[in-house]
């Protein structure tokens, strides 16, 4: 019942994949919740410790700081954390739930919903492992792998999941500022979460298609 109440309060915005200064600026003034820093490797969009530190000097309160990470050793993402200043981690590989809880922040699990078939049994059983979440993230990525693809999840895979969900859920997966309110209308998530689909390029954000993602997902809900 508490989840049911949480699904009816406005839709949160989270940007991720950046790496510039004025992106992050143009991020926060359009009135995202939520901002990203990729620290796997093999991302288009990865940054060390040192640039996120730059970054989030840029992140004021009330803006969530989010470290993605990707099968990466309690070592590495401890070290990342300790001189990082994030708020929150989101785990998109193959961590369980025992990795996940152990750096003492609030976690994102992200789950993918590759095969539209096995979605709802995917769900369910991210649901009951991943219990202790903040939330649970689908995208449209490969198991195992990153998002940021632009790879559009099939939204009809999940119907409005997000008002029956065991626990909050971020849509991800090709959303961009064309598709994102149709996507909202179906899924009904807590939050979604965008990098490519308000791209110039690789981590180059676009100011003009942050604004405009963030006034689409608005526009569901006019009157919060």
């Amino acid at each position: 019942m508490r989840h049911n109440m949480i699904f009816r309060m406005r839709i949160r915005v989270k940007i991720c994949g950046l790496t510039r200064g004025r992106d992050v600026r143009a991020a926060v003034a359009c009135g995202a919740d939520a901002l990203g820093f990729v620290f796997a490797a093999g991302s288009k969009r990865l940054i060390d410790h040192s640039k996120a530190r730059e970054l989030v000097q840029w992140v004021p309160a009330f803006v969530a700081r989010v470290g993605l990470f990707l099968d990466q050793d309690e070592e590495q993402v401890g070290r990342i954390i300790s001189q990082v200043p994030l708020s929150l981690l989101q785990f998109h590989g193959r961590e369980d739930a025992a990795f996940c809880r152990q750096f003492g922040l609030p976690y994102v699990k992200a789950v993918s919903m590759d095969s539209a078939r096995l979605a709802e049994q995917t769900l369910e059983r991210a649901h009951r492992e991943f219990d202790d979440a903040a939330a649970l993230l689908v995208d449209s990525h490969e198991p195992g792998g990153l998002g940021g693809t632009g790879q559009v999840l099939d939204w009809r895979q999940l119907g409005q999941t997000g008002n029956r969900a065991g626990r909050p859920l971020i849509l991800a997966g090709g959303l961009t500022p064309d598709n994102v309110a149709a996507a909202v209308r179906l899924v009904q998530p807590w939050a979604v979460d965008v990098s490519s689909g308000v791209e110039e390029g690789p981590g180059i954000k676009s100011a003009a298609a942050m604004r405009r993602f963030v006034e689409q997902v608005k526009s569901e809900h006019p009157s919060e």
